[in-house]
């Protein structure tokens, strides 16, 4: 099952590395350099912190029961569009994360890890183009 998986990659993430946060921007910063300036307040990183907090948070929503994570991802679809973060961008930092915590998982990142992520990423692009037409 998607969830399973994607519950036990966020976990085992989480006991390689305490906080992926810089990882993950870095990697965002990386291929869209023109998203750092966005960021210029955030000495400390509490606000990428939060940000990426309120990604998982959603994610596991997502595989799970869908309580909010549409509403969550289509509002900061939105909002982002708002502060200049382009739609396209957007929708790449899942698969940021996706590739970050490959990187953080080395070895032990599995064929069925890469199954979920995979599954997810196509679910979450269907959801936000569907969604993003709607609004």
């Amino acid at each position: 099952m998607i969830a399973d998986q994607i519950v036990s990659c966020l976990e085992q993430v989480g006991d390689r590395c305490k906080d992926p946060t810089a990882l993950v921007y870095e990697r965002l910063f990386s291929a869209n350099p023109e998203m750092k300036p966005l960021f210029i307040m955030d000495g400390n990183d509490a606000v990428k912190g939060q940000m990426l907090f309120q990604v998982l948070d959603g994610i596991i929503d997502f595989v799970g029961d869908r309580r909010y994570a549409e509403t969550l991802f289509l509002s900061e679809l939105i909002n982002h569009d708002i502060i200049g973060v382009p739609p396209r961008v957007f929708s790449t930092f899942f698969r940021t994360i996706m590739e970050t915590f490959r990187d953080i998982m080395g070895a032990d990142w599995t064929a069925e890890f890469d199954q979920a992520w995979a599954q997810l990423l196509s679910d979450l692009d269907e959801m936000i183009r569907e969604k993003a037409e709607v609004a």
